[in-house]
């Protein structure tokens, strides 16, 4: 092999893009590791070596002047989605061969199913009150009974802030996003439980719910963004006192074991039912929609939690058993050189 050729085999295996060669007569000249993996395969990835031979036959055989291309599905585990690629290699009208790429659409194609997903979830979520303030308002305009006008204003006030809370963590999912090191500094995470039940604590003795806030270790810290970790526990207390029944209680403890610290927030509420225990850290799922629209939740407050922990090396579960309550536990790396071994109390 000369040089030039060790130099364009080099450039076409870092390609990310499975490339295959064939010469003139449809044997095999080239392929790059990528493609490798799919020829002489077994299983569902022997589908893909099929589809390479049979698109390269085809533009040999038929001089075909378009690229056809065939769209690939394999089951897996992992499921993935390729788009298989066919050109006619020629030069001054000789056949030279043929070319197949090997285009893994995969994670383009998850993204456009959560892009309109995120579309249609969201545009139901602020339509439902938009149209419902509009109604009032027309039903208001019309109502002489000063006490019916109060009850109807009063329902538009609910409604409006049901759309400021939904834009508001839409804003603030998208901040979290966009900036997912945020500013990490080590902070105390008696601290942080502390704020996060303060902002929390009207809501709850609204609904005759009480915080039990149990001693943390005040030499427990984490290396983190202080906001992103209030607004995170912040919303797995707010998420517990709205499926609490009125006189219960919510919990929030943490632990170390000196590798991570773990935030537990406990409730005695509804639960979660089995089936919807792995769906519901995703934006807009609800396991009680009925319950969510009493209560305001926008269906957002979890994924945050999930994108706040994952943005901090961590971690967030639920574990629960339905009409007896949750716990769900934020795990964060601890600050090194923290305290060795810490309990809840």
């Amino acid at each position: 092999m000369s040089q030039a050729e060790a130099r364009l085999a080099r450039s076409l295996s870092a390609i990310p893009h499975g490339i295959v060669v064939f010469d003139a007569d449809g044997a095999i000249a080239f392929r790059n590791k990528v493609a490798a993996r799919y020829l002489s395969a077994r299983h569902s990835e022997a589908l893909v070596d099929e589809a390479i031979r049979d698109l390269a036959e085809g533009v040999l055989a038929d001089h075909a002047p378009a690229a056809p291309s065939r769209a690939v599905d394999l089951f897996g585990p992992p499921r993935r989605a390729l788009v298989l690629t066919a050109v006619r290699l020629e030069q001054r009208s000789e056949d030279l061969g043929a070319l197949v790429l090997i285009d893994d659409v995969t994670d383009r194609r998850r993204l456009e199913s959560i892009r309109r997903d995120f579309v249609a979830n969201i545009s139901h979520e602020l339509k439902t009150p938009v149209g419902a303030l509009g109604l009032l308002a027309e039903t208001i305009g019309t109502e002489d009974d000063p006490e019916v006008a109060r009850r109807l204003a009063a329902r538009m006030m609910q409604e409006a802030f049901r759309v400021a809370r939904t834009i508001d963590d839409l804003l603030e999912l998208s901040q979290i996003e966009a900036d997912p090191d945020g500013h990490h500094e080590d902070v105390p995470i008696p601290g942080l439980i502390a704020e996060a039940v303060d902002r929390v604590a009207g809501a709850a003795a609204q609904q005759g719910i009480s915080i039990q806030q149990e001693a943390v270790p005040v030499a427990l810290s984490v290396a983190g963004d202080r906001r992103q970790l209030v607004s995170a526990i912040y919303n797995l207390l707010d998420n517990a006192v709205k499926y609490s029944n009125s006189g219960s209680s919510v919990s929030v403890s943490a632990l170390t074991d000196g590798r991570s610290v773990e935030v537990r927030v406990a409730d005695h509420g509804v639960g979660v039912p089995r089936r919807d225990l792995e769906r519901v850290f995703e934006r807009f799922y609800r396991v009680d929609r009925a319950r969510s629209r009493e209560t305001g939740g926008t269906g957002l407050g979890l994924a945050i939690v999930r994108n706040i922990a994952e943005n901090h090396g961590g971690s967030v579960h639920v574990e629960s058993t339905e009409g007896t309550g949750s716990t769900f536990t934020l795990r964060l790396p601890a600050r090194m050189g923290g305290a060795p071994k810490a309990t809840d109390g």
